[in-house]
């Protein structure tokens, strides 16, 4: 339980990569940690790619970064929709200028080039935005994990054991 008393959101939207969600928020909350799933609004039911679904704790709007420890955008086509919303924006930059732990997966890259905060970082993403991540400002390499500062990285699926052990690890360590 060396994550007990921390708290992590988790950004949801339509068609998310169902194990890029759940699989990290089960890690975290093994690991004692709070996760709450925020969306467009709050108890609306998400149903990922899969068709697993997810019902939002929170909305975007009511999202405070004080308030968390820590925060994960998962991939599949949720990114797209995510990154959409200027509240998300607001909050993923206060949480890397606070320095708090941002995991990204897949396609969520793209919630990270919205919001502007790649410029010379290094980071991976399924090689199928390697060019967007690139035109953003960062480094990308094909590795299954990358960890830069407070950015926690990864490509798909079968990295999500690396990634949410990588995220844990830098979680507990603020």
């Amino acid at each position: 339980m060396r994550l007990k008393g921390k708290k992590v959101v988790c950004f949801v939207d339509r068609e998310f990569e169902d194990l890029e969600l759940w699989y990290p928020v089960i890690r975290l909350r093994e690991e004692g940690a709070k996760v709450d799933l925020a969306g467009d609004e709050a108890g609306k039911v998400y149903n990922g790619k899969y068709g697993v679904p997810a019902t939002s704790d929170k909305a975007y709007a009511e999202l405070d970064p004080r308030d968390y420890d820590g925060v994960l955008v998962p991939g599949g086509w949720a990114p797209d929709k995510i990154r959409r919303f200027p509240e998300v924006h607001s909050f993923i930059q206060e949480m890397d200028r606070a320095g708090k732990p941002i995991g990204q997966i897949c396609h969520a890259g793209w919630v990270l080039i919205s919001a502007g905060i790649l410029q010379n970082r290094t980071v991976t993403s399924t090689p199928g935005i390697k060019d967007d991540m690139i035109n953003a400002g960062a480094t990308w390499v094909d590795e299954p994990v990358v960890v830069d500062g407070n950015l926690v990285s990864s490509r798909r699926p079968p990295d999500l054991a690396p990634y949410a052990k990588a995220y844990c690890d830098l979680l507990a360590k603020k």
